[in-house]
């Protein structure tokens, strides 16, 4: 079960560390250094000058403000979350809980349409084609990122990693979370100041995962909950402060496969705040269900033999399903060669 309150466990502690940002107004050679760095490093890095239309995400958020306005029968509809659909408090189907709700879609136009259309909001279109649009650009810049990736690697194709989730069978998904204060239960963008607030107020959101997919784009109003694990400290925790008008962008499962290890998956969660709502907009971009992931032949070599066997990507997603949220799938998928060398470090 995850955790209701935020009583450091154990020996976690709370860090603040500078995260790697990038500017994608930078030189392409540039940009491709730094996100191969963040990527190896830490599996995470925010994205300014992305070149994403302001008003295209100021949409979807006030479409999404709207949906999570509605009344709890309303919502409903949009369920139940089998995974996808409308979902609140329970994460999968293990008995993980967070203090959250939120709609989980599929990312294509049809998908996210047939979800809402049964919603009494006074046009139920206006969501759809918001969050429809929002997706296209989103995946435009996940697509972009996946290509600079590709360069940075040395790949000889540069669509190695886009061209999945361009594919029309792609499986990404949209998923937008939200976090309600239960001080406050407008969705409000005011600002409220409570100096004194103790971590106790705090309650974990969305407890500790990496996410399965290749790489993963989140957006949040401008309220601090996202809190990333450095792959070289587990104990450690830190936060992201919030940036509206930037992306946060992190590797996944697939993608730490695809790279064998190169690249970590990175561990996060999501702190409720006690005073103010906050809403997340994530963008998982994911290969077609019979993809099979496994580590592209430039990264194996004879110093670093395939750390990790191949997979369906729909044999992986039924997996995920099957485990609770802060499982760490990959280790069901590493080699004998990569269990070795972690029997060396223990001796």
């Amino acid at each position: 079960m995850v955790v209701a309150t935020l009583t450091p466990e154990g020996n976690e502690r709370i860090l603040a560390a500078d995260l790697p940002v990038v500017d994608l107004s930078w030189s392409r050679e540039k940009v491709r250094k730094l996100v191969v760095r963040a990527c190896e490093e830490y599996g995470f890095f925010k994205v300014i000058s992305h070149g994403v239309p302001e008003d295209v995400v100021e949409l979807a958020e006030k479409e999404s403000v709207g949906f999570f306005s509605l009344p709890a029968s309303e919502k409903k509809k949009a369920g139940p979350p089998n995974p996808l659909g409308y979902g609140s408090k329970q994460i999968g189907f293990n008995g993980d809980s967070g203090d959250l709700e939120y709609l989980l879609l599929h990312a294509s136009h049809c998908s996210i349409y047939h979800r809402v259309r049964a919603l009494s909001m006074k046009d139920p279109h206006t969501l759809s084609y918001a969050l429809s649009d929002y997706v296209q650009v989103v995946k435009e810049l996940a697509c972009d990122l996946l290509e600079i990736i590709a360069e940075g690697l040395g790949l000889e194709d540069r669509r190695s990693f886009s061209k999945l989730i361009r594919d029309s069978e792609s499986d990404s998904l949209i998923r937008i979370n939200h976090y309600p204060s239960p001080f406050n239960n407008d969705i409000d963008h005011h600002h409220h100041h409570h100096n004194n607030k103790s971590s106790a107020e705090s309650r974990v959101g969305f407890g500790e995962h990496s996410d399965p997919q290749i790489l993963t784009i989140l957006r949040s109003n401008d309220v601090e909950g996202l809190q990333i694990q450095p792959p070289m400290d587990s104990s450690v925790w830190v936060p992201v402060k919030s940036d509206p008008s930037a992306f946060f962008i992190n590797v996944g499962d697939a993608l730490q496969v695809m790279t064998n290890g190169r690249f970590v998956s990175v561990r996060h969660r999501a702190i409720a705040n006690a005073q103010r709502s906050r809403l997340s907009t994530i963008f998982f971009a994911a290969p077609p269900l019979q993809t099979c992931v496994s580590p592209l032949p430039l990264m194996v070599t004879h110093n670093n033999p395939p750390r990790y066997k191949s997979y369906l990507w729909a044999e992986y997603k039924k997996l995920m399903y099957s485990l609770q949220l802060a499982s760490n799938r990959l280790e069901l998928f590493q080699t004998d060669c990569r269990r070795d060398e972690l029997d060396l470090k223990i001796i």
